[in-house]
């Protein structure tokens, strides 16, 4: 690997482009082949080296870049985290290990934490030394978070928490917990609720792995049993539960993993490659039926690269994303399922006689299926993307 000193990190007045241009060369220069899932050298990375993966990009300047400098970021401005995004997505690298404390965690810590949390979680989120995973969706609620029931009762200085998590992602792994809780009855819907910073190591708390059909076990149940935390664990003032969930929303349906539109080209790319490394398979690609249905691919990507962009510069002109956040989320996921199962059914056609890349390309599509069919549940499920967007931007009332 080349050295970090050969490369030279623009400054705050370079511009994305000259951002964009560092962020291609120190990627390309630095990624393992290993850590490629287009490559042939391709092996599943260990957690420890995509920690020390993104340890390294943040050291170089590569994350944490809209984050205050007082608080161990960047601060740098969205266009330069969307160059890098862009970047990021062009090469097969791993899914971030802690995307949940950088782009949910960290930023709702920014808005409603006290100066205390910000000091004590947020460096410790972008050097990587803390995992955090998300304590919203519930067994009788879903990602419909008026339904959530657990609940937080105080107790004298303290708080006790008693209640059930599901779905939750990189629970096993984490350091704390983004917990959302309610105060007052279901009844309330939206009113009461509180969202706590919870150490997983506390008392009380039981993580059960849930194997999905990906051979997985990327998400948990996660148990509350009367857990006793302190009020400094609390983020934001209490009953306003609801309006920092809803921010933290925004940010994940919006901006969350920006670099998908990207990723989602990359994937593309190693696909036709494979087919093209092989004979038999590389007149398929003439087939009008096949060709139409790439060609919707690529005007999907470019949809979604345009919403990204958009949304980007509404932040940048000071405009909340508020619920048009659901039409992304809608968009990608709904888009990624497509490709997905399109090439699920074209590496169904190669065989273990065809070339190291087209084998390559079936176990990483093959994969890439079997979780895509979680894409349209997690971070809000394809319903409630739906009823989000006929109510708060076509004004629909429920009955």
């Amino acid at each position: 690997m080349k050295q970090e000193e050969n490369f030279a990190r623009p400054d705050a007045a370079s511009g994305p482009g000259a951002y964009r241009q560092y962020a291609r060369e120190w990627l390309h220069s630095h990624l393992p082949a290993h850590m490629r899932a287009d490559s042939v050298d391709y092996r599943t990375p260990s957690l420890d080296e995509c920690r020390d993966w993104e340890a390294r990009m943040y050291q170089v300047g590569l994350a944490g870049m809209t984050w205050p400098t007082a608080y161990g970021g960047h601060g740098l401005s969205l266009r330069e985290h969307l160059a890098v995004n862009k970047e990021v997505g062009a090469l097969a690298m791993p899914e971030s290990v802690s995307s949940i404390g950088k782009e949910l965690a960290g930023p709702i810590i920014m808005a409603v934490g006290t100066e205390a949390q910000k000091q004590a979680f947020l460096p410790a989120i972008l050097e990587m030394r803390e995992y955090w995973c998300q304590g919203f969706s519930e067994p009788e609620a879903g990602s419909d978070l008026a339904r959530l029931r657990t609940k937080a009762t105080p107790d004298g200085d303290d708080w006790l928490i008693q209640g059930q998590k599901i779905w939750t992602s990189g629970a096993a792994k984490a350091h704390y917990c983004l917990l959302l809780t309610r105060t007052g009855t279901v009844a309330d819907k939206h009113r009461g609720l509180l969202m706590f910073a919870v150490p997983m190591d506390t008392p009380g708390i039981r993580v059960v792995p849930i194997r999905s059909i990906d051979n997985k076990q990327s998400f948990a149940e996660v148990f509350f049993d009367q857990v006793r935390v302190p009020d400094s664990a609390r983020l934001g003032a209490a009953d306003e539960g609801w309006s920092a969930a809803i921010r933290v929303l925004s940010i994940e349906r919006a901006t969350n993993r920006m670099y998908r539109a990207w990723r989602f080209e990359c994937e593309l790319r190693q696909l036709v490659r494979a087919y093209q490394s092989e004979p038999a398979l590389r007149g398929r690609l003439q087939e009008p039926g096949l060709r139409q249905a790439v060609g919707q691919v690529v005007s999907q990507i470019d949809g979604l690269k345009g919403l990204v962009e958009r949304s980007v510069e509404q932040l940048q002109a000071g405009e909340p994303i508020g619920a048009r956040g659901s039409l992304t989320k809608l968009y990608w996921s709904e888009c990624h399922q497509a490709f997905a199962s399109l090439a699920l059914s074209m590496v169904a056609d190669i065989n273990p006689g065809h070339s190291a890349l087209a084998q390559r390309a079936k176990a990483h599509f093959t994969q890439a299926y079997l979780f895509s069919r979680a894409e349209s549940i997690y971070a809000g499920t394809t319903e409630v993307q739906l009823d989000v967007i006929a109510q708060r931007i076509q004004q629909l009332t429920k009955d």
